[in-house]
């Protein structure tokens, strides 16, 4: 995997300081956290040929630029729309007006819950894999490349693990030589397929694993067996990729020691599976009002405030669009607001209503990506990207 070198001559850190501190528009708040010089000195400006998304303590950077993900869910046209029934003029439009209203990155389940993309046995062991299920994303992440859109694919769900598939896939899960199987015939072919496309920036491995482990209906695994599959996958695309790692966390309460655990700290995934690639690059926890009497909320404090680790970047990947009555606040403010306390990004839910506006309240994500972009220009579109 290609790594940024470090640069250890107090010149060039000295300029890169300059270049940073001297490049932000009048209106980036003072409250936001500065990069720090120690993030500075790894810095290498590899010019704007490349649009990779890179980790450099807790900030996200491309070619040297640091970017904020101001950005929504996109999850699924109807569902499972990637085993080769994709409607591609649907995504086309979709890619282009998001890039029309500076949305900079889109978070989309392309396996919504295991039917006909990838086939268990009983035993939880791979029967086979869809082949139109790859030509489906070929197409999907061509689109994102020409529009210019990041795209953080999410591979599982606990939706695989209750109703009709859920049996095979608890089986797959709770069997290391299945989830050896699965990191290997999956996850890697589809680091092989897709890593050249720049803009499939971070693959998240599984959307909201913490029901497997409350909920009766998706088995109520233990998180041994579901962070082994996450330390196995993380190695794999490290070993095999220069993609981003993350997991969907849905409550903040099993991504923090101050509450029931860090189920995906690098010390616990490396204590599942000894492996130096066995970590993820950054924290995607999800976000709903209805945790704010247990675990306070993101909105107002920093990262570290909300309890999370901030030795690397963290995103709210899901939270509300449409709840400013609730919180005093503008979905527009809302963003500025985690921009502004030092978060990497947001993305807000948003499913297909059947409206002619097709995701939900898009009219007020599309207003706030637009302020966020008129807020701070050079973090949703850094460079030449």
């Amino acid at each position: 995997m290609a790594k940024i070198d470090i640069i250890k001559a107090f010149a060039v850190l000295a300029s890169a300081a300059i270049f940073l501190t001297s490049c932000g528009k009048e209106k980036a708040p003072a409250v936001r956290p500065e990069v720090s010089g120690d993030v500075v000195s790894q810095m290498i400006t590899t010019g704007r040929e490349t649009a990779r998304v890179t980790v450099l303590g807790d900030k996200f950077f491309v070619g040297g630029e640091e970017i904020f993900f101001s950005g929504m869910n996109a999850p699924w046209q109807n569902w499972n729309d990637f085993n080769g029934g994709m409607d591609e003029d649907f995504w086309e439009a979709e890619f282009k007006r998001f890039s029309e209203d500076h949305i900079n990155c889109v978070r989309i389940w392309v396996n919504c819950d295991g039917e006909s993309i990838v086939d268990l046995n009983k035993d939880g062991s791979i029967a086979s894999i869809n082949e139109k299920h790859w030509e489906d994303l070929e197409t999907l992440f061509d689109l994102a490349k020409k529009y210019k859109i990041y795209v953080m694919p999410t591979l599982l769900s606990f939706d695989h693990f209750k109703n009709a598939s859920g049996p095979v896939w608890r089986a797959m899960i709770q069997s290391r030589e299945n989830c050896d199987e699965y990191a290997e015939k999956y996850v890697k072919e589809f680091c092989k397929r897709f890593n050249d496309n720049e803009y499939v920036f971070a693959i998240d491995l599984m959307n909201e694993p913490d029901w497997v482990y409350e909920n009766e209906e998706c088995g109520q695994l233990p998180w041994e067996d579901i962070s082994y599959l996450f330390a196995k996958c993380a190695a794999t695309i490290h070993e095999n990729s220069d993609m981003l790692v993350t997991v969907g966390m849905a409550i903040v309460k099993y991504n923090s020691e101050d509450y029931e655990g860090d189920m995906v700290s690098d010390e616990y995934l490396k204590s599942l599976y000894d492996d130096d690639g066995a970590y993820l690059d950054f924290y995607s926890t999800h976000y709903y009002n209805w945790q704010r009497t247990w675990f306070s909320t993101p909105i107002g404090k920093t990262p570290e405030e909300f309890k999370l680790h901030t030795d690397k970047p963290c995103m709210i990947a899901e939270t509300h669009n449409d709840d400013a009555e609730e919180i005093k606040m503008s979905l527009a403010d809302k963003y500025k607001d985690l921009y502004d306390h030092g978060w990497g990004g947001i993305l807000v839910w948003s499913q297909t209503d059947g409206s002619e506006e097709s995701w939900y309240r898009y009219d007020l994500t599309k207003e706030a990506t637009n302020a966020m972009y008129e807020y701070a220009p050079d973090k949703i579109e850094p460079g030449d990207k």
